[in-house]
């Protein structure tokens, strides 16, 4: 679900909002493993604006043709603008991806660059970042090959330490991750502003990476994988057995503070 005010701004571009409804739904098939098949939209809408509607459909539709995702059905009323996409997906039986399965030992890995766009909501005028926060690319073929791969995955949606947190606690297992080895966007180099980099790249949401758990024997597959697809994939930390507990250690192998994901329930 999107919500104006909450997941976007008022006044959002109609394209990028209706690529970006689907996106966030097929990252979520991709943390599964699952190839995208089917989709239902549920769509409040203050006033029938026909061009409005033509232009979300066409980043919708975009987005859904290069996916083979057909829309079966859904719903339409009046109210304040609100997207709700339900999303339906295959995977080979018992090849499904959960955030259980992970063990001691095992390596953590997370695809692509993280914080470009949290850093958008902050610095709009960054073009890459508004990029990424307003387009974000589902790693759907990174996640039908991670199936027999990875142990347990995750997209990660509300920060890089919440939705680690989602895997330690179903896994019961804990983590070490290595500031240094956090892929960062580009844009953090240029700015020298320490505080906001760790913010956006522990904490800040709508990534759309896919972060996942491997056995250390599988290292030279997820590299192969990188290669085959053409994507960045960092390892990042290790798992090990303090159930739930997870440390960050920066450049001298010190703890470092972090605040966890967003949580929309969370008192203010």
């Amino acid at each position: 679900m999107l919500v104006e005010g909450r997941h976007f701004l008022p006044g959002a571009e109609p394209r990028a909002l209706g690529h970006k409804a689907l996106a966030v739904n097929l990252s979520d098939l991709a943390a599964c493993g699952a190839t995208p098949r089917w989709i239902t939209l549920a769509l409040a809408l203050p006033a029938a604006d026909e061009r409005w509607l033509k232009d979300f459909a066409a980043g919708l539709f975009a987005l859904a043709d290069r996916h083979g995702v057909e829309l079966v059905g859904g719903d339409t009323t009046r109210g304040p603008l609100t997207i709700d996409i339900t999303a339906f997906g295959e995977v080979p039986a018992g090849k499904a991806l959960s955030r259980a399965g992970a063990r001691p030992g095992d390596e953590l890995w997370v695809s692509g660059e993280l914080g470009g766009a949290s850093l958008a909501l902050a610095h709009p005028e960054i073009a890459a970042a508004a990029q990424r926060l307003h387009q974000p690319e589902p790693r759907v073929a990174l996640g039908e090959r991670l199936r027999g791969l990875a142990r347990a995955a995750i997209d990660v949606s509300d920060g890089l330490a919440g939705d680690l947190g989602h895997i330690l606690e179903r896994s019961a297992v804990g983590a070490v991750v290595h500031y240094e080895r956090l892929p960062k966007d580009a844009a953090f180099g240029k700015m020298k502003d320490a505080e906001l980099e760790r913010q956006c790249v522990l904490s800040g949401g709508d990534d759309y990476e896919l972060l996942f758990a491997a056995a250390r024997d599988r290292h030279g597959a997820v590299e192969a994988v990188a290669k085959e697809l053409g994507i960045a994939l960092s390892p990042i930390g290790e798992l090990n057995s303090q159930q739930g507990k997870l440390m960050v250690l920066d450049a001298s192998g010190k703890p470092m503070s972090y605040r966890g994901g967003y949580d929309h329930f969370a008192r203010s």
